[in-house]
């Protein structure tokens, strides 16, 4: 979100003091999780033309019906707090742009709720990330009537009472709702707050918790479609996020975990939403500094239980840049930011930093939605102008789901609000003649756009047991342990395994079939875990002096388990239709062994990999213990599908 440039890294810059926070964080609220009522009717045939739940297909979202819904969406912002963390709160001076929310979405103390609706209806817009705090969920407090003086009848509810109200009207819109952790205290974000990390003024147990309240108490709200788990990922004044190191500020494994949370306890219809890491390291010339965002998941991407429901994110702002933190003055190097790169390199930052992912038939591809971007109407810096008419053009020619920041604001105050409303109501913005934006706005909003069906294509997946187990089976898991004491990795239900790593413990999974997707597997809970040579036939030796875990005649391989590096069993499970004998041994432990157009990608990123091709199934797992050799993964049986 936009912030004051000089304030907005001020204490990332110059490292040496320590980090108050400011607000404690209360116990969890899972235990007892009220559910918000249905709305009376979801008329999906409406104007709105979708129908929820959404999932993925590739890179797009799609609608239960199977058809195209773009992200085109706006950010309504406010329950995530607008304190500034400096003064009186009581003291609206001291809150963003002079605007208090009360904790509460901007522009009910002036605007009817059904107006603020139609208003957003006239945009075009289809969507409303609604922001929240960690804190607002615990608030008992009701928010003064003044809060709500254009709704008498939000009088008397607390923050969340009237963040449910605003979620159930959204949805009875026909809007859907993507909810967004965007702090842990109700402060304006996004510098050194306490809001640096999901964790940084509560646990990451009390974070996930917090997420599985939220998720089962809109459960039954059908318009809410997706979680957007955390904003702006970034470091605080001693210490970086990171993504894949395990430890307490690892980013990668906290959404894995709260992600998992969400579909197996709460809500499985939910999409999930995981934005990029914003910023790592000390903003000063010569030191190591930079905004990785989505770049992390090219060697590390992540694989929820639903092959189907993961969206990746990140933000763009003209005054920010790929190593530039936005900040004017201390804090503040001579990187480029965005809106000083020509109109080429600009593309190439988008790229290299989130549209990558979008590449079909990788073990990351997933949708990208811009969560965040926007500008002022008062901008007159021609650089940060023609920025904006890059940025959006992009959008654009890419058919990109985004969502502008911010939706509403005060008149007089906030001038990067698409709607701005003065204290009788009156609104103004980009609906009007005047305002800058609204060209490049319009071009995003009526540019040509994929609709209608989107046929199904190939998932691909990797799985990781670098520091514990990855086992994205629901079936599986339902069955229990099936390797006490190993970690294990198992693909999500629907998928296969494919290929593995020698040394690393990756995998890959799929559900290619080589002319389409499909599922193999028989139904039921059938599986096998097989720790020796038992299915191996006597005159099948197909890696001779290697010990062989080869699945039963008829069944494939969905998982792996490992004891340090060294190979512990294979998880087997039976097809619903006899499988092909004829196979090959594909060895990799002395060098790659994928097929020539491999899908997947680089799944097991500077390790030697093997992978079957595509319209083969893995039967089997190679590997050895003599000594000097390496006990991981040396080959795998892949054998004919049909």
């Amino acid at each position: 979100m936009p912030i004051a440039p000089a304030a907005l890294r001020l204490a990332v810059a110059v490292a040496g003091f320590l980090l108050a926070a400011t607000t404690s964080t209360a116990t969890s609220a899972t235990a007892q999780t009220p559910t918000v009522p249905v709305p009376q009717e979801f008329d999906a045939t409406s104007a709105a033309g979708w129908s929820p739940p959404l999932s993925t297909q590739g890179r797009y979202i799609v609608d239960s019906r199977g058809n195209r819904f773009r992200l085109e969406g706006a950010n309504w912002d406010g329950a995530q707090g607008s304190w500034t963390g400096s003064g009186s709160a009581d003291d609206p001076a001291n809150h963003h742009a002079g605007q208090d929310s009360h904790g509460i979405p901007l522009g009910l103390d002036r605007v009817p709720l059904g107006q603020l609706l139609a208003d957003f209806h006239q945009l075009g817009i289809n969507t409303i990330r609604l922001p929240f705090s960690n804190e607002m969920i615990h608030r008992t407090t009701p928010v003064p009537d003044s809060a709500v003086a254009a709704n008498p009848q939000l009088r008397g509810r607390t923050p969340l009472e009237i963040y449910d109200a605003v979620v159930e009207a959204l949805s009875g819109s026909g809007f859907a709702v993507i909810l967004n952790n965007h702090t842990n205290t109700s402060r304006w974000c996004c510098g050194i707050d306490g809001n640096e990390r999901w964790n940084s003024s509560q646990s990451t147990q009390s974070w996930a918790d917090d997420w599985v309240f939220m998720a089962r108490r809109y459960a039954g709200v059908p318009g809410v479609v997706g979680a957007d788990l955390y904003n702006e990922v970034r470091r605080d004044v001693l210490d970086d996020p990171n993504w894949g190191m395990g430890d307490d500020h690892d980013w990668y494994a906290a959404a894995r975990l709260a992600a998992d949370r969400i579909l197996t306890e709460a809500d499985p219809r939910l999409l999930i939403v995981i934005e990029g890491i914003n910023w790592t390291g000390v903003p000063a010339d010569g030191l190591p500094h930079g905004r990785p965002v989505l770049t992390p998941a090219r060697t590390l991407s992540h694989t929820l239980v639903d092959a189907h429901k993961l969206v990746y994110s990140a933000h763009f702002y003209g005054y920010t840049g790929p190593h530039h933190s936005g900040a004017t003055g201390i804090g503040e190097t001579h990187d480029p930011r965005y809106q000083d790169l020509s109109r080429d390199d600009l593309y190439a930052a988008l790229q290299d930093e989130a549209f990558f992912v979008e590449e079909s038939g990788r073990h990351y591809t997933a949708p990208v939605w811009v969560s965040e971007f926007g500008i002022g109407s008062d901008e007159s810096n021609p650089a940060a102008r023609t920025w904006f008419g890059d940025t959006t053009d992009y959008f654009a020619d890419h058919d990109t789901d985004f969502a502008f920041w911010p939706l509403v604001g005060f008149a007089g105050h906030d001038d990067w609000a698409l709607l701005r409303y003065d204290e009788s109501g009156h609104r103004s913005g980009i609906l009007d003649g005047d305002d800058w934006r609204g060209a490049a706005w319009q071009h995003l909003m009526t540019a040509p756009s994929r609709t209608g069906p989107v046929a199904a294509v190939p998932a691909w997946r990797m799985l990781s047991i670098d520091h514990g187990d990855a086992v994205e089976s629901l079936r599986v898991r339902a069955a229990g342990d099936w390797d006490p004491g190993a970690y294990k990795a198992t693909c999500p239900d629907g998928l296969r395994l494919a290929g593995l790593g020698h040394t690393s413990g990756r995998g890959l999974c799929t559900d290619s079939t080589g002319s389409g997707p499909g599922d193999l597997r028989a139904a039921g809970g059938d599986q096998t875990a097989v720790t020796d040579e038992r299915y191996v036939p006597a005159d099948g030796d197909w890696a001779s002096g290697y010990t062989k875990l080869q699945c039963p005649e008829g069944s494939f391989l969905i998982g792996y388990s490992a004891r340090g590096e060294r190979v512990s069993a294979a998880l087997c499970v039976p097809a619903r239709n006899p499988l092909a004998g004829a196979g090959r041994t594909v060895w990799f432990d002395r060098s790659d062994n994928r097929p020539a157009d491999a899908a997947g990608g680089d799944f097991a990123y500077g390790d030697y990999k093997g992978q079957c091709a595509d319209g083969e199934y893995a039967a089997g797992i190679a590997f050895t213990t003599r000594v000097g050799s390496r006990p991981g993964p040396a080959a795998l049986l892949c054998r004919r599908i049909s």
